[in-house]
């Protein structure tokens, strides 16, 4: 059965549902969906390597994830229930300090393989040590764009120091040759990078042609300092810098006002909803989705890291940005539950470049089958519902990824080698760092 694994031939998926449909899906062996019908064995059989039998499985476009740092794994549950900034400045970044490369492997490969188990199929991701990212990406078959991290605090060493180690993973990803793996830049937020700072890295993604990916306006201090240090809300220094583009993607936004949700649709900037980091952390406001969506901006659904989340379940995620909403405005037909699993699979898809998160011919082979018997998905009156509302990537069966089988009936090859290293590197990573 392993070698079915990791590689890329013609596949027929049978006995599964689009919606309440039944249909079978031909995967052409490019990556590529080939065709979908009701009954394609009869002209497919010769073409077909492989057939997977789907039980009367859900079959739904693979998650994106377009926020976290997926090396974070090492990390959950090491420190919880803390005020964002203690949070931040007394634990999670003195850890960060004594990171390795070997780190940031064993982390994200075992991210890698949660978010195979739960459904999602491409993630963007910033942190540090991107080098070693890219090697967990690659071997775990996913998709995902990758940048570093990307803080000067206003030094003008540490800038230079960052635009090269920008420069060197930009390098590195294009040398992969590996279409599942793109490079972007990653300015941390408007708070740690200076305008100089903020301004190279525009100027990069524009000349490479590659993405942005940025925190912005996560708590009300990060605004109200702004105006205090530099005159102007966080959201007009990164348009005067430049960032704010088609090709950007902005993290949290849970401070934005009415008028910034109409700039970012003019630019065209994604937005990335973390409703339960946001929650978690205390940022006393949701993102303002209403405005968001009556301005035209995608809305993007993310995760955040594991020590902010503590998991990367985007089917959870997608209930929670739902739940969030509605509550926060006080209106429960806001994000009703076919626009959470859009914003959840084809927004992101749309916001990472990853083709449009369809399933239909042509698509890009990223599709998941969810269980339908399952006591999460019975009865199920309406398929949207159960798998945003009732269901999580517990539910997840099989995923596909550019063509190629992760996870087959709950099954992942070298699940076991995962789970044990990424064990002995957060061990090594806490008492390096002296901390318990």
């Amino acid at each position: 059965m392993e070698d079915i694994f990791r590689k890329t031939y013609p596949v027929l998926i049978r006995n599964v549902r689009i919606g309440k449909e039944p249909q079978e899906i031909f995967l052409d062996g490019t990556g590529r969906i080939g065709e979908i019908g009701p009954d394609l064995a009869r002209d497919r059989a010769a073409e077909t390597e492989f057939i997977i039998d789907g039980n009367g499985a859900l079959v739904l476009p693979g998650c994106v994830n377009t926020h976290t740092h997926a090396a974070m794994t090492l990390l959950r549950g090491y420190a919880d229930d803390m005020v964002l900034q203690d949070w931040l400045v007394n634990r999670i970044w003195p850890l960060e300090a004594h990171l390795t490369g070997e780190d940031v492997y064993w982390g994200t490969r075992l991210a890698c393989l949660e978010m195979i188990r739960s459904g999602t199929t491409a993630f963007n991701d910033m942190y540090f040590f991107m080098e070693e990212a890219a090697r967990a990406v690659d071997e775990a078959g996913i998709r995902a764009v990758l940048c570093h991290g990307f803080i000067d605090l206003g030094d003008a060493g540490k800038r230079e120091a960052e635009c090269r180690a920008t420069e060197k993973l930009v390098a590195h990803i294009r040398s992969l040759n590996n279409p599942r793996i793109r490079a972007a830049v990653g300015p941390h937020a408007p708070y740690t990078v200076s305008d100089e700072g903020l301004r190279w890295c525009a100027d990069v993604a524009r000349e490479q042609g590659i993405g942005i990916h940025i925190h912005v306006c996560e708590t009300e201090k990060e605004v109200t300092d702004s105006i205090a240090a530099r005159g102007k809300r966080p959201v007009a220094i990164l348009d005067a810098c430049g960032i704010l583009t088609s090709r950007t993607v902005a993290a949290h936004c849970c401070w934005l006002d009415a008028a910034e949700c109409r700039l970012f649709a003019e630019r065209g900037v994604h937005v990335s909803h973390n409703p339960v980091s946001n929650m978690k952390l205390a940022t006393n406001r949701a993102m303002p989705y209403p405005d968001l969506r009556a301005a035209g901006v995608n809305v993007t659904l993310g995760t955040d890291g594991c020590s902010s989340n503590n998991n990367l379940d985007m089917l959870e995620t997608a209930k929670t940005a739902a739940l969030l909403q509605k509550f926060s405005w006080n209106d429960p037909t806001v994000l009703p539950a076919g626009e959470a699993l859009a914003m959840a699979t084809s927004a992101g898809a749309r916001a990472l470049g990853f083709g449009d998160g369809r399933l239909e011919a042509g698509s890009p082979a990223d599709i998941i089958l969810v269980d339908t018997k399952s006591a999460c998905a019975t009865p199920m009156h309406n398929p949207v519902s159960n798998m945003v509302y009732a269901c999580n990537g517990s539910a997840v069966e099989t995923v596909i990824c550019n063509g190629t089988i992760l996870m087959l009936e709950r099954n992942v090859p070298g699940e076991q080698e995962i789970l044990d290293g990424a064990a002995r590197a957060a061990a090594a990573l806490v008492a390096r760092a002296g901390q318990t």
